[in-house]
């Protein structure tokens, strides 16, 4: 027993062994502690799943099985450290490198948890059920913002004076924020795209005199696949800032046409000519009639406005009912006897009283 308590105050790099034992034991016991101490959580988490609204418990569980055993083991190690007489030197870095393995894995709890919740809000605001191509710029900010932060945090336990550095990044921000202002324009272009939703991937837009279906929405551009096969490219930032025409979201498409005839067409036929293209309309599927009239006297024929709304987005389901009316009213006016006018000029010679067309 002696000998034990001899061996016990024996001394090692200005430690009783004693104390080197308390500190073993008090890392392994901590290491132990934390891991049971995550397990607990994790089974009340899961005994809480539903209770609580959504996926939050699911969320906090994949949270803290994301946490690193071995950064544990380095809080724990640094707690048993405390009990030792250690030179200012390694006592220093035995603290700076537990800060800065705890900042590591506050700011790995902080990044899946933020990535989460965003993706789940932005989900929840578009309305989509999977997450929209976009959803990784957001994510991607709010981890950047996340890990300045914890940097930050982290040398300021650190003990060093920050508000430069943070000053320092202000100006910073402020000179790359200036020098890229057209790609900061087109990443929140992006962003707007995302949570407004103006389209969205596979919906056939029309800008300006460009139009296609739209392949993908990136941080700086979006393309768009045209009807002739090229492939375009619009700046997120100009994209915005123009006229956008989504025919995805079109439930029905209102159709306008104008056919002339000529002037010698008779009174009754000409009065005639409205009815019969309702009655075609009518008869054709997918449509609803608005309305027709004789509307005005052109130059070589009399005009005759029709309006009727096709009940479908469908480009070719359109076409093929205005072919359907097409071939329709054409065989109708063949039947009666109405012809329909073209360009056409009288020219009236002086001095026989004969006219020449």
């Amino acid at each position: 027993m002696e000998s034990l308590t001899t061996l016990l105050k024996e001394s090692v790099l200005n430690n009783t062994v004693e104390k080197w034992l308390i500190a073993l034991g008090i890392a392994i016991a901590g290491t132990v502690a934390l891991n049971i101490l995550l397990g607990i959580l994790g089974h009340t988490l899961a005994a809480l799943e539903r209770k609580w609204p959504g996926d939050i418990a699911q969320t906090l569980i994949r949270m803290f099985r994301g946490t690193k055993r071995y950064i544990l083991f380095i809080i724990a190690l640094y707690a048993g450290s405390t009990v030792l007489t250690l030179p200012n030197t390694l006592a220093a870095f035995l603290r700076y490198v537990a800060v800065i393995f705890a900042g590591i894995q506050i700011g790995v709890w902080a990044s899946f948890l933020v990535t989460r919740l965003v993706s789940e809000y932005i989900v929840r605001t578009t309305g989509d059920e999977e997450a929209p191509s976009g959803t990784g710029i957001a994510t991607l900010i709010a981890r950047i913002v996340i890990w300045v932060f914890i940097v930050l945090l982290v040398l300021d336990n650190l003990g060093f004076n920050i508000t430069t550095l943070v000053a320092g990044l202000g100006v910073g921000g402020i000179a790359v924020a200036m020098a890229s202002q057209s790609v900061l324009a087109d990443l929140f272009a992006s962003l707007s795209i995302l949570l407004d939703k103006p389209f969205k991937v596979g919906e056939f837009i029309i800008v300006g005199d460009m139009m296609g279906s739209v392949e993908n929405i990136g941080l700086k551009t979006t393309r768009v696949r045209s009807l002739g096969g090229e492939q375009l490219v619009f700046s997120n930032a100009d994209l915005l800032s123009s006229r956008i025409r989504n025919y995805r979201r079109m439930e029905e498409r209102r159709v306008v046409f104008t056919i002339g005839v000529e002037y010698s067409t008779p009174y009754e036929k000409l009065k005639r000519i409205p009815g019969m293209i309702k009655d075609i309309i009518l008869s054709v599927d997918h449509t609803r009639f608005d309305r027709s009239h004789f509307m005005n006297y052109g130059d070589f024929s009399l005009n005759v406005e029709t309006v009727f709304y096709v009940l479908s987005s469908d480009y070719n389901l359109y076409a093929d009912v205005r072919q359907e009316i097409n071939l329709a009213l054409f065989k109708k006016f063949e039947d009666e006897g109405i012809v329909f006018a073209f360009p056409s000029q009288t020219v009236y010679l002086a001095g026989d009283g004969k006219k020449s067309l």
